[in-house]
């Protein structure tokens, strides 16, 4: 970006989810460069950015650097862990086929193609990666069946997927009930949605206040259990089950962090990766003891 390029878009007067005006600020985050803040919905609750980085800021955001680890907003490259990653990916495939065992599986934010490729042992892969980046690598992969763009511009036909996938990516989006809605429109009937992300009604979350991780400046949208049902509902589905802390057991956990042992010592962090998996089986309600949540929706 050129020297006085805008960073922000001007503020947003009403809530992105339930169109309620006059959100009230809720944290700045000084930590990132550049700082930004976030509001809360007085409605419905709803966390969100505001003001939001420009379009431009944000696609600056998933080059190399992202993947790489060498850009302050950074995530991970899957092809240097897939060895290890696929203990994750293979399981997950397990659980969701017990919704749905077959037909076609939409990855959304499918990265280097990573899940696809453990999806297409039992689906027929389709995959939506916003970066250019590592979308050419998955369509190199894929071909055709990967778009490299949004929900908002794909290609695909609608009602026709028995799976579509959100692993951390909802948060991202703009206009989060659009991007359900869409989700819906093209899953066939019976079909299952899943979504991971944060669940900020967890005492995690809470506690940590504008301190907590997950305020990460690609972050535009920040759901509770609460408000992410809600939108789940709202967006069409008959039925929405929550997993605390995911809907898998620990051994796929335990073996995926093996990927950054380098020596034989590392194994004590599954002492920790171990006391946060069971700690995020406790909740009741609306009440969560971590912010680890994954939904399913059911068509």
């Amino acid at each position: 970006m050129s020297a006085g390029t805008p960073l922000y878009d001007p503020p947003l007067a009403a809530c992105p989810l339930c169109g309620a005006p006059a959100p009230s600020p809720l944290y700045r985050i000084d930590r990132s460069t550049p700082p930004f803040s976030v509001g809360r919905c007085a409605n419905c609750d709803f966390i969100f950015m505001n003001p939001r980085f420009t379009r431009e800021v944000i696609a600056s955001f998933y080059g190399p650097g992202y993947y790489e680890g060498n850009a302050e907003y950074s995530y991970y490259d899957e092809r240097a862990a897939e060895k290890y990653a696929r203990y994750v990916w293979e399981r997950r495939i397990g659980v969701l086929r017990r919704y749905a065992p077959s037909g076609k599986f939409l990855d959304v934010g499918c990265a280097f193609g990573g899940l696809l490729k453990c999806a297409s042992r039992h689906y027929a892969p389709y995959g939506i990666e916003m970066s250019g980046y590592s979308g050419r690598y998955a369509k190199a992969l894929f071909g055709d069946a990967v778009h490299i763009g949004t929900l908002e511009d794909h290609p695909f036909p609608l009602g026709g997927f028995s799976v579509v996938t959100m692993v951390e990516v909802i948060e991202h989006c703009p206009d989060p009930a659009a991007v359900l809605r869409e989700c819906r429109r093209l899953l066939a009937p019976g079909g299952v949605l899943l979504v991971q992300t944060a669940n900020m009604d967890g005492l995690q979350a809470a506690m940590q206040g504008a301190d907590y991780a997950y305020f990460m400046p690609g972050h535009l949208s920040y759901f509770s259990k609460r408000t992410l049902t809600k939108a789940l509902t709202d967006a069409g589905f008959s039925r929405v089950i929550a997993f605390h802390p995911v809907e898998f057991g620990l051994l796929p956990k335990l073996l995926k962090s093996r990927s950054s042992f380098r020596r034989w010592t590392d194994y004590r962090h599954w002492l920790r990766i171990s006391l946060y998996h069971l700690l995020g089986k406790v909740h009741a309600g609306d009440f969560a003891l971590t912010s680890s949540m994954v939904l399913y929706a059911i068509v």
